[in-house]
């Protein structure tokens, strides 16, 4: 998908455009950021927009994130353990503390 982003008004405006005129490219809208369909006629349209707007618009490509391919089995449970916790207002690192549960600190400096 590519994702794109708007920083001017006027950038929004058009994006705003574009996403009404071309519906078929359009896989979600937010305001200010679109994910548009990889085809090359979603690529024109993002290529249209940055050649008016210049910096205001920055457009990237993006794939799905699988969480089973791209994150260890121990920080999925600790995600999942840490939302059933029995106090809501418990900061994760305290949870975490003395148990199987990644480190915070750990999980920061790991990249994906």
């Amino acid at each position: 998908m590519l994702l794109v982003v708007t920083y001017s008004r006027a950038a929004r405006g058009t994006l705003r455009n574009i996403c009404r005129t071309h519906e078929e490219v359009v896989v979600r809208r937010f305001g200010r950021v679109a994910l548009l369909a990889e085809t090359e006629f979603a690529a024109f349209q993002a290529l249209r927009l940055r050649a008016k707007h210049g910096g205001d618009v920055q457009v990237e490509r993006t794939r799905p994130f699988n969480e089973y391919e791209a994150v260890d089995e121990s920080v999925r449970e600790a995600a999942t353990a840490y939302e059933g916790r029995d106090r809501p207002a418990l900061p994760y690192a305290t949870f975490a503390d003395g148990s199987d549960h990644p480190d915070p600190d750990r999980m920061r400096d790991a990249e994906l």
